[in-house]
């Protein structure tokens, strides 16, 4: 069998298609796999902050593109860059394993940032973070594939990455500090892998689903499913982290003013976790004044 796996031209989108081929030989070695490299909008303008370009899907829209109209069979995406909704004629139908979800700080610890840091980040979530425990912290922005971004660490006091880029890559910065999800709570469903594929597929779902990673799968259904009741739309800074617990998932999130004036932090935990992120979403919309703070940005 043969298979077309669609994914962007990044070190770390390789790696992850890489990894994605090396699960499905070890299940079915029979399978082989084409992999086709796709130029996204995130990856064209390298400039322009997140936010502006439209946030959410600048990353992947052109890798699903491929699928759906049929130059590729399933898309290898990053999971935190997925959209909360599922376009039309695609499935989820993969979570294999799961790296290390959290930020990390490069170039200095978080206890030893002095006054007045100048932090750079190209996320709006990691700075509303980090300012609503140091409103003192400037932050500048920060663009580019992780080689790009690393080598402009030296022009801050520290620059803010996923672990997951760190390790999957084998990067191994001289001073890096994993910041617990205490201080900086992850985006949704980072340090996932997500495989797409056509909703009517069958073949191609049931060997995807030969790779999935059951307990990443349940985190981060519970993360997506928080960050789909909030609103496919919300611009406000968007964090969940879930872990599993025996048989309980237990689900965090946080949603906050682009500022970090204002950050409405919940957990809770059960068995079922795309309910529990509903919920949970529901609670912060309703009970915690997320909705009010919805409407004023």
């Amino acid at each position: 069998m043969r298979i077309r796996a669609a994914t962007r031209g990044s070190a770390l989108a390789r790696w992850q298609t890489n990894r994605l081929v090396e699960l499905l030989s070890a299940v079915h070695p029979e399978v082989v796999v084409e992999v086709i490299v796709v130029e996204t909008t995130g990856d064209l303008d390298r400039t322009t902050p997140l936010e502006q370009m439209g946030g959410s899907g600048v990353f992947v829209k052109e890798v699903q593109t491929a699928v759906l109209d049929g130059r590729a069979d399933v898309a290898v995406h990053s999971a935190k860059d997925l959209p909360a909704l599922t376009p039309e004629g695609l499935i989820l139908a993969c979570v294999p394993e799961r790296a290390d979800p959290r930020d990390v700080l490069v170039g200095c610890r978080w206890a030893d940032l002095p006054e007045g840091a100048n932090v750079a980040t190209g996320s709006i979530r990691r700075r509303a973070h980090l300012a609503h425990l140091r409103p003192d912290l400037v932050f500048s922005g920060l663009r580019g594939n992780i080689g790009t971004r690393l080598e402009k660490a030296a022009d801050f006091d520290a620059i803010v990455m996923a672990a997951a880029a760190l390790d999957r890559l084998g990067i191994r910065p001289d001073v890096v500090d994993r910041l617990d999800p205490s201080i900086l709570l992850p985006q949704v469903a980072q340090g996932a892998m997500a495989v797409e594929c056509r909703t009517g597929d069958d073949d191609v779902r049931r060997l995807l689903a030969s790779v999935e990673d059951a307990v990443a799968r349940r985190t981060v259904d519970a993360e997506r499913s928080f960050l789909a009741e909030l609103g496919a739309g919300c611009d406000l800074p968007i964090a969940a982290h879930a872990v599993l617990e025996g048989d309980e998932v237990h689900l965090t999130g946080a949603i906050s003013s682009p500022d970090g004036a204002v950050l409405l932090r919940e957990a809770r935990r059960s068995t079922d976790g795309p309910t529990l992120g509903r919920t949970l979403a529901r609670h912060l919309l309703d009970e915690r004044g997320g909705a009010e703070l919805l409407e004023s940005q």
